[in-house]
């Protein structure tokens, strides 16, 4: 990281870069030593990958979301950020889908993998994904990884929403749509006959350095009060709402729920849903050797409770049932979270339904199982 995202000791001013200072910033990132990582267009969807110019982010493309339902479209503007999450999600960069352990040589030493620090910078990064990437670093650092890894100097440039997504929740998660910290620079976007501008905050004193290398100019008053007030428009227009109740309760109530049985008909367990989750973390590991036996080495890659043998100990498979093993992630996820790392494993971002092949939406199913239990809504608790 870039150190302690703090707004103390930065200045909170707003200032405004246009279109093409938005570039430049690419450039000045990138001639400062970052990676610059961005969204783009390719496969039909709009993904995440390096990026060497302003020319590659998805100018006048947004997305069409809804369960098991991705799709993108033009739009009537040239927005660069008037989409909704992608398959992917920043995880891939800090948790990698696979990476090597050790290995081990005909002489029987261990060593370790050779790697090369890299400095990121991320372009674009959503409130939920900012929410995301707090929750993988505590989960990580719980179980003594580190969320950065190879990762060193993360510069993180935020995009508050104006427009969610038809599978977005994360107003009712308490994650978005506005990034509150843990940015270098956030960025609200605005088109209208004022040109083409975005209207940004500095987070911390590498985003202000970061800046003053851009064009820009201060923020009137009212550009900075549209932006917010467009920002938190937002939140009343979520295409999706998690229940406002203790989930955390609810769920430890409904392990017998008859619910489970209906959901485990229509789960494939294909384990799409970890997949894209920004937060799943959960692996696994495999040695290989090459065809004289003479070395060995030890990856680790993805996997998911929705895997058959990731149950497996000593006796056999723990969960068998894909009943099980849905009622285990979504129990995990929205509950016993909060016990591990303090916090819940969901922030809202839709992926696991738009992703889902048959479109299993985790709010309709908690919200199916509050109305199987009665459950009041718990002011306290804010659904968390």
């Amino acid at each position: 990281m870039t150190g302690t995202r703090s707004p103390t000791d930065v200045t909170r001013d707003h200032v405004v870069i246009d279109r093409r200072g938005l570039d430049d910033l690419i450039t000045v990132l990138s001639a400062e030593g970052y990676r610059v990582i961005g969204p783009t267009i390719r496969d039909s969807a709009i993904v995440l990958d390096t990026l060497v110019s302003g020319d590659q982010l998805p100018a006048g493309w947004g997305v069409e979301t809804g369960p098991g339902r991705y799709r993108l479209r033009r739009r009537a503007d040239a927005a660069v950020f008037g989409h909704s999450a992608g398959p992917q999600s920043w995880k891939q960069y800090l948790h990698p889908a696979r990476q090597q352990l050790w290995s081990q040589s005909q002489d029987g030493m261990f060593h370790a993998p050779a790697t090369t620090p890299v400095k990121y910078a991320f372009l674009g990064v959503r409130a939920c994904d900012l929410a995301a990437i707090g929750i993988l670093e505590t989960v990580l650092a719980a179980g003594g990884r580190s969320s950065t890894g190879p990762v060193e100097n993360l510069f993180i440039i935020a995009a508050n929403c104006t427009e969610p997504g038809g599978v977005c929740f994360c107003a009712s998660m308490n994650t978005g749509p506005e990034a509150r910290s843990g940015y270098d620079l956030s960025l609200t976007e605005r088109i209208d006959d004022d040109g083409h501008r975005f209207i940004t905050r500095v987070g911390t004193e590498e985003g202000a350095r970061i800046l003053a290398l851009v064009r820009s100019r201060q923020a009137t008053d009212r550009e900075t009060t549209e932006a917010a007030r467009a920002v938190a428009d937002a939140a009343h227009h979520m295409g999706r709402e998690m229940p406002d109740i203790n989930l955390r309760g609810m769920l430890r109530d409904a392990r017998d729920a008859d619910v489970w049985e209906d959901v485990a008909s229509r789960c494939l367990t294909c384990g799409n849903c970890t997949m894209v989750c920004p937060t799943c973390f959960c692996t696994t590991s495999e040695d290989v050797s090459d065809l004289t036996g003479d070395h060995v080495e030890r990856w680790q890659h993805w996997s998911s409770c929705f895997d058959l043998d990731y149950s497996q100990l000593h006796g056999g498979i723990v969960r068998t049932s894909g009943e099980s093993r849905y009622r285990q992630w979504i129990s995990h996820k929205l509950g016993t979270w909060h016990d591990q790392f303090g916090s819940s494993g969901c922030v809202g971002c839709g992926r696991c339904i738009d992703w889902c092949p048959v479109g299993i939406d985790i709010t309709a199913e908690a919200a199916r199982l509050t109305g199987a239990l009665n459950v009041e809504p718990d002011s306290d608790t804010g659904g968390l």
